[in-house]
């Protein structure tokens, strides 16, 4: 019976994929670009609000915070356009990077473990964009014999789907209620199996699923109103979430990569 039921999804994830090969990568980097483009956008709308707490935060002067706001909203909303229309996208991807590190320090996120959890997990999307891009590089001269060169863009792999794991561990709730411990445990064992690379495609848009409506139910900043601090909050993590949410559908639509199970089983 198990082994009908675990070929029964594995048919459901195939025809999913089938359906979807064509537009699945670009609602993914849709999805994981989604945090920087809502942050770029405040910045330009929140401006004094932002400039104002970096200068009191760190009693830099209003220069340099208005310098900062700047290279916050230029290089996220730079990075976005880069990064849909597919041009200069590891370009775009080192200067995210730069972004999250950037912004880590300056809001003092380094302090926080939950918020540095999710910044890491996004920066594992981004590592998964950014070996989707090397592939895609590559492509160009597929007739060009390389030595190893898909080594980088394997650990790449490896490394974003560890660190997108990180997300959940910050949605785990330690409390003796049925529903968290059966919630614990079954998020326990997706984030395994993506982050050793077995059943990865299936694992992965499992945790899609249940992670987006965990975000639509929790994060419903639309039902809050706008000038209560919350609505931001609530805003905030919605759309970070749907970052990892965009890096878990990379690695549905592109697999695991050369350093997973799911790889080792076809050499056995």
């Amino acid at each position: 019976m198990t082994v009908i039921d675990c070929r029964g999804t594995g048919e459901i994830t195939v025809a999913f994929l089938r359906v979807t090969k064509q537009y699945l990568p670009h609602v993914a980097r849709l999805c994981l670009i989604s945090t920087f483009l809502e942050d770029g956008i405040r910045m330009w709308f929140q401006w004094s609000e932002q400039r104002d707490y970096i200068d009191s935060t760190w009693n830099c002067g209003y220069l340099l915070a208005s310098s900062f706001v700047f290279l916050n909203l230029l290089g996220q909303l730079t990075g976005c356009v880069l990064v849909l229309s597919r041009n200069f996208v590891q370009y775009a991807c080192f200067g995210l990077f730069g972004i999250i590190a950037l912004q880590t320090i300056a809001y003092s996120i380094l302090w926080d473990l939950k918020f540095l959890m999710r910044n890491l997990a996004l920066g594992g999307g981004l590592l998964l964009l950014l070996a989707e891009s090397r592939s895609e590089g590559k492509s160009m001269f597929a007739g060009v014999p390389t030595m190893r060169e898909s080594s980088p863009k394997q650990y790449m792999q490896l490394g974003g789907r560890v660190l997108l794991v990180l997300m959940f561990m910050t949605l785990l709730h330690f409390d003796a209620s049925f529903f968290s411990i059966v919630q614990n445990i079954v998020g326990t064992a997706l984030m395994i199996l993506v982050a050793i690379g077995f059943k990865t495609k299936l694992a992965a848009l499992t945790l899609v699923v249940w992670l987006f409506a965990i975000n639509v139910y929790f994060n419903a900043f639309w039902t809050i109103p706008v000038y209560k601090p919350m609505h931001d909050f609530l805003k905030y993590d919605f759309f970070q979430t749907m970052s990892v949410i965009g890096g878990l559908l990379l690695v549905v639509a592109l697999g695991p990569g050369g350093v997973s199970m799911d790889e080792k089983k076809k050499e056995w």
